[in-house]
Order: structure tokens, then sequence, then C-alpha cells
């Protein structure tokens, strides 16, 4: 069991908990009362006062914290996800080209080289969690993911955990996102004090007859205002026999049509270039390059035909036009 106290105050009081690989758990409580003390401490960021973490064995850990410190704001979007080592990003291991890595997250190509003292919080939050998840990792630890997020990116966001194969501990005050994602919830009960419990968020208040709200109350907080009812939590897999289209597969529908037409235009220019015959006699490494650069792009168009007319058929089934 740990523990951890600053001066009087007791945060963490005999606390224990066993995680196994592949667990989504998520930690919930009241502000102030610990949870990110509790996470560093879970992974052997802080240092327990009594007590102690046995963490697994071949452990890689990546992060996202609240408070996006890890941004430079006079790097680019490039360099936050190449390190400034040209084009590629490694991802898991695997290297993949900055512009198809950024439109994974929802950047359009244009805003390879925007610094990122221009993105919005959501677009930083984007950011951040394609720089977390390129790295080669079995536990992502996320300190409130979702704050300054839009809906669109926390579906992303919400999409991307589901395809996550590692375990994931995250802090999160947003009920509706915990119900959709985590296997399990940590919340505070008295100061000092955390339970663990089975399931979601809403699973955890069926088993202790209260949330959040009840939890500050027992801290002697006073609301000044009555909160929202908390939302009905959406299913991880919906419960409609017609599934609709995921956020990637709406975004792909609606942004292949412009990579094709760019394409199309590539090409033409590249056929008119390679037209020419004097172009090998004079430039026989320019041709060879042009042929090439040809020949991936009719590769590309047709691989963006191909997935825009499925995504397109699946949405007339779906939709029963």
């Amino acid at each position: 069991m740990i523990s951890k106290a600053f001066g009087d105050i007791e945060v963490v009081k005999d606390f224990s908990v066993r995680i196994q690989r592949g667990d989504r758990v998520g930690i919930v409580g009241p502000n102030g009362a610990g949870k990110t003390t509790l996470l560093n401490m879970l992974t052997r960021g802080l240092k327990p006062d009594t007590g102690y973490v046995r963490m697994g064995t071949f452990l890689d850990i990546a992060t996202m914290d609240q408070t996006r410190e890890t941004l430079d704001a006079r790097w680019t979007v490039r360099r936050a996800l190449t390190g400034d080592t040209g084009d590629f990003v490694d991802v898991q291991g695997k290297p993949r080209h900055v512009i198809g890595y950024m439109k994974d997250f929802l950047f359009a190509p244009d805003m390879v080289d925007t610094p990122i003292r221009v993105l919005s919080g959501g677009e930083r939050g984007r950011l951040m969690l394609a720089r977390a998840l390129a790295k080669t990792s079995n536990m992502l630890v996320l300190d409130e993911p979702t704050n300054d997020l839009d809906l669109e990116t926390l579906d992303l966001l919400q999409e991307m955990l589901g395809d996550y194969a590692g375990t994931v501990l995250l802090v999160s005050h947003d009920r509706d996102f915990l119900d959709r994602v985590v296997t399990s919830v940590i919340a505070s009960d008295t100061p000092g004090h955390w339970l663990d419990y089975a399931g979601g968020y809403s699973d955890m208040i069926a088993q202790r007859g209260s949330g959040v709200e009840d939890m500050e109350s027992a801290r002697g907080r006073v609301n000044e205002q009555k909160k929202p009812a908390p939302k009905k939590p959406r299913p991880l897999v919906s419960t409609d026999s017609k599934r609709k289209l995921s956020f990637k597969e709406k975004y792909a529908l609606e942004n292949l049509p412009d990579e094709m037409k760019q394409l199309e235009m590539s090409i033409s220019g590249l056929e008119q270039t390679l037209a020419d015959s004097g172009f090998y006699a004079r430039d026989p490494d320019g041709f060879a390059k042009a042929t090439a650069d040809l020949e991936a792009a009719q590769v590309r168009l047709a691989e963006a035909e191909e997935e825009w007319l499925a995504l397109e058929l699946l949405r007339e089934e779906l939709e029963g036009t």
C-alpha cells in the first residue's frame, strides 16, 4: 500500500491496486484531491512516503500532460513531429511521411510549417497526442487529455485510444469520455482515500451511489451553481444495428476528393514534363526522378479512388440511401 502527504494534508492513504497489461484506468476526483499525484506515484514519477510501486517488465511509457509544456511555441508542426530531422516521423518504430501522419490528426498539409504559437488549444492537444502516439510504447499516460479539445478531436482521441494495444492510465473530468474509454475507475472517496471500481464512470456511480459532486461535498466544498446532470453515456460499441461512420472515415470521405484533384494535377504536370523529347538527354537524373514521382502519384491516386469509393458505398449503405 502506498501513502503520500504534503505537510499535514494526506493526499493518498494506504492505497493498493493491481493494474494488468491492457487495462484502461481512469482516475477521477474533485480539484485538489490529488489525481495527478496518484498518477505520478503509479508511474514512479513521484516516490510515495510509505509503500512501493512494482512495475511490470519491459514497460515503455508515453505521456501527454495537461499543460502542453513540452511544446516550444517557436517550433513548427514539422519540427514538433520530426524533431527537425527531415520529413519523416518515427511512428512506433516505423517511418511515416510527416504530411501523411499530420492528416491522421486533422492537420491540413499546408500547416506543416505553421508555428506552434498560432495553433489553437485543440490543435495543440492534437499535436501532443500525435507526439505521444508516435513513440514506441505499451503504456500511455494522459493527464487531462480532454482539456481544450473540441468535440471532433474528442471523437478522434476516443478512436485512437480504442485502437491502442497497450495499457492506458488517464486523469479526466469528462464522464462521457471515461464511460467510452476506460475499463475501471479509481475515484477519490474521502480526503486521502481512493477506491477502485470496475467499469466506467456510470458503473462507478451505480456501485457507490454518487459522483464527483458528492466527493466535493464530502470535502466541505459547496458549489455556487448547480451542476448539470450527467450526460447519458455513449457506449463504446453502438447499440444500433447499423453502425455509423467513424470520425476518421468521415474525415477521409470529405478530404479524399481534394487529394485526388491535387494528384490528378500533379500527374498531368509530370506527364507534360516527361513528354519533352529532350528531357532525358539534358537531365537523366531529373528524368528518372520525374518518372518515379509519376508512378508514385498514379499508385496513390488509384488507392485514393478505391478508398473513396468504398467509403461512399459504406455511407450509402448505413444511411439507407
